[in-house]
């Protein structure tokens, strides 16, 4: 008997090397993707490394971001988002409607509509046990439906000063989005990390059924979990609309594309369970870059298109954990 648990023991010491080994070469996967990226383009474009481009860099990514956070909840939660760019559009929309009596205060509703249109996802996710792609996939409709019949087709345009000043001005020299971002990162960061709700998260997205038998009520967290994403997502919108001076009937529109593949390229595998917030800023950085560099050394738009979704491929075959799939279908 003790020879077969030493046996036994030493295996499983070999073995829980191999696992160390993978984790490193997932967790340094965004950064080595990031660095090589920012290589070619450089090579390709020497106005690539100049700094005016760096923040516009940084501008497209602090928008992607906020909605990109939300989606890491769900994700790690072994879930996914398909309604995120619909959502966006529609807070986007109220934003600019109320924008023009409200001034700034306008956050305050095309927030709420999304973390109401969150709730109904979670809602209907987590009651009516449907599955999450299917749900979401109806919601990126029927949101979007919503906003084209609220717009009737046409832009909004945003033309108070108050609300333009704070979404788009600067501090020393800084652009207020970025420090607005910066403080949503932050208290994103803490509530993923410090408090019970993101242990709990983690749990669920690594075994719903063992989660239950751990005493997490599993249902109300799923809830939290979309409600918290809507509420970012209506923040996204926000700032999109700031940024764009208007909120279109197609904005937002493919947004769920980069979004994914941000939380998936920085490291959060879609089955679940782990993840991290600064994974999915350097995914951001790393979707942003892509972009950024493709459209300055002239690649098409469809050619575009081609390159993110083989990314993302690469992305998801880097990190997803067979072990807890079994058979692929």
């Amino acid at each position: 008997m003790k020879l077969n648990f030493m046996k036994n023991s030493g295996s499983s010491s070999e073995e829980s090397s191999v696992p160390k080994k993978k984790v490193l070469s997932k967790q340094y996967f965004p950064v080595i993707l990031l660095v090589v990226l920012c290589i070619i383009f450089s090579i390709f474009s020497p106005r690539f490394l100049r700094i005016s481009n760096f923040l516009v860099v940084l501008q497209q990514a602090i928008i992607l971001l906020v909605a990109a956070l939300g989606m890491t909840f769900i994700v790690i939660g072994g879930s996914i988002d398909l309604s995120v760019g619909s959502v966006v559009a529609l807070s986007a929309f109220v934003a600019a409607t109320f924008s023009g009596t409200m001034g700034a205060a306008a956050i305050i509703p095309a927030s709420l509509v999304g973390l109401v249109c969150g709730v109904i996802n979670g809602v209907v996710f987590a009651k009516g046990k449907v599955p999450s792609f299917i749900l979401t996939m109806g919601g990126m409709v029927a949101y979007r439906g919503l906003v084209l019949i609220l717009t009737k087709g046409a832009p909004v345009q945003i033309m108070n000063d108050s609300f333009l000043n704070v979404f788009t001005g600067k501090i020393l020299g800084i652009p207020n989005a970025i420090l607005i971002t910066l403080v949503i990162t932050i208290l994103v960061y803490v509530i993923f990390n410090n408090l019970p709700f993101g242990r709990e998260i983690r749990s669920i997205g690594g075994g719903e059924r063992v989660a239950i038998i751990a005493g997490i009520k599993v249902d109300k967290v799923k809830i939290i979990v979309f409600t918290l994403a809507g509420f970012l997502y209506g923040l996204t919108g926000v700032l999109q609309s700031a940024r764009a001076l208007a909120a279109t009937p197609t904005l937002g529109d493919g947004m769920e594309m980069d979004i994914i593949a941000s939380v998936v390229v920085g490291g959060t595998p879609l089955t679940g369970g782990i993840g991290s917030i600064q994974g999915t800023i350097l995914g951001t950085l790393i979707i942003t870059v892509l972009s950024n560099g493709m459209n300055m050394i002239g690649v098409t738009p469809e050619m575009q298109y081609i390159v993110k979704g083989a990314v993302l491929v690469l992305a998801v075959f880097a990190t997803i954990d067979r072990s807890k799939i079994g058979i692929i279908k």
